[in-house]
Formats: C-alpha cells, structure tokens, sequence
C-alpha cells in the first residue's frame, strides 16, 4: 500500500509548502502552540482553492481538555457544517467524558454533522482511559481513520501501542501515527508498526518583515517572540516524503 504523508498546517503558505514537498493532504488549524484548534472561516476558504490538495480540518473550539459542554457541541457542529460548505474532504474530531472514556453521544453528532465527508479522530484519543476500549468505540463511530501518537509522547516512543493498534485495527479503521515524526524517523516508525500514513509539521521557525520592532510589548506569553512564527518547511517535507517512497 502507498506512503503517505499528511501535514498540519496553520497557514496559506504552509499549505502551499506542503503540496510542493510531496504532501497528499493537510490537517488544517490554527493556535498550533496549544495543540490546533479550529481555523477561521477565511482560512477554510483559502487554503481550499489550493489545487492538488486534499484538506481536512480540525474541529477543536480551544485548547486545553476534551471534555465539551453543550454550547461547544453546537459550536463543534457549526463548524463541521462551515467545513462541509466550504468544500472540504474531511474534518478531525475527538471527544472524552470526565471519566477518560470516548464520549460516544458527542461524538455521535459530529459525525451525523460531517456527512460524507473523511472522519479522523484526533488525538484526544492519547488521553483516554482504556486504549482498546476507545479504538472499538471509534471504528463503531464511522471513523476513517485515528490520528495518535499510541499514548506517548511522540510516536517513536509509541511504536509497541501502534503496532498493536495497526493489527487489531486491521482494515477498518486506518491508524496514522503523529507526534515529533521527521525525516529521521518517519520511515522507522512506518517500518515497525506496519502503518501507511503519517502525520508531521514539518514546522521551522520564520523571522518577521517588519523593520520597526517595539520592544516590551507582548501580544500574549511574554516568553513569546513576537517577531517570529512557526512555518512548513518545504525542505522537510521534501525529505519526509522521500524518506517513506525509499
């Protein structure tokens, strides 16, 4: 079965950089300092005129825990809906109850929400409970494929946890391995656990245009450089795609 690689991106531009490198599709977001969540409207827009692309957008209405209540829900669906209109080939969700369980019910209506488009459950899943549990829950769901890094901190230290979900997954659910994948590692971790698909950023960082710069002022985290920002590295992809075809 072919490699792929799927790249999540925050910008038009990064978009772009990862269908010159070799991408298949983008997971498309914003606030990628805190995990993605949701992009706006115009960014949707934007990045769907781009040929030679597939897109699947983040559902996500903030960062932090996986436990929504009913107006992120309906904010959830709004959003769904918004990437279905706009013309995109598939959303990424994910929901937990307090317990650490999938949250099947919430799950349930995202999915009824995403219509015919690609589901992919993201990696809220890195944070339940009962993995196995979840992996029935989410290939009863409908879901296409599940995006996890199998419960570690990246997905070479996941690599036992994936392999086990690749063959118990078999044919029903594709399992995409994310989380500090580069061209280092990408070909390893699709050796050891039998996966087709992989997940990277492929991110570096982008200095500012602006010739004026007012020191002392943050925007948000002090720490934060505000005249720098994350991009997709053409080059990386370049090597990621080439280092999975080897």
């Amino acid at each position: 079965m072919e490699r792929i690689l799927e790249v999540c991106v925050g910008s038009v531009a990064s978009a772009i950089a990862a269908r010159d490198g070799g991408a298949v599709r983008v997971e498309l977001c914003s606030a990628l300092e805190v995990g993605g969540v949701t992009p706006s409207l115009g960014l949707m827009r934007e990045v769907r005129a781009i040929e030679g692309l597939k897109l699947h957008i983040l559902i996500r209405p903030r960062g932090g825990d996986f436990l929504y209540d009913d107006a992120e829900v309906a904010c959830m669906e709004q959003d769904i809906i918004a990437a279905r209109e706009c013309g995109a080939d598939g959303v990424v969700i994910g929901a937990l109850t307090a317990d650490g369980d999938i949250d099947v019910s919430v799950c349930h209506r995202l999915v009824e929400a995403a219509g015919n488009m690609s589901i992919t459950f993201h990696r809220a899943f890195d944070m339940c409970r009962e993995p196995m549990q979840a992996l029935d829950d989410i290939i009863a769901l409908g879901c296409n494929r599940l995006l996890t890094s199998g419960r570690a901190g990246t997905a070479v230290e996941g690599v036992p946890l994936l392999k086990q979900l690749v063959e118990v997954a078999g044919d029903r659910v594709i399992i995409m391995p994310g989380c500090g994948v580069n061209a280092d590692n990408a070909s390893y971790i699709l050796d050891a656990t039998g996966a087709c698909e992989i997940h990277a950023s492929a991110r570096r960082s982008v200095g500012s245009g602006m010739v004026y710069r007012h020191s002392g002022v943050s925007m948000g985290n002090s720490e934060n450089d505000e005249y720098a920002r994350k991009e997709t590295s053409l080059e990386e992809v370049q090597r990621i795609v080439a280092a999975i075809k080897r």
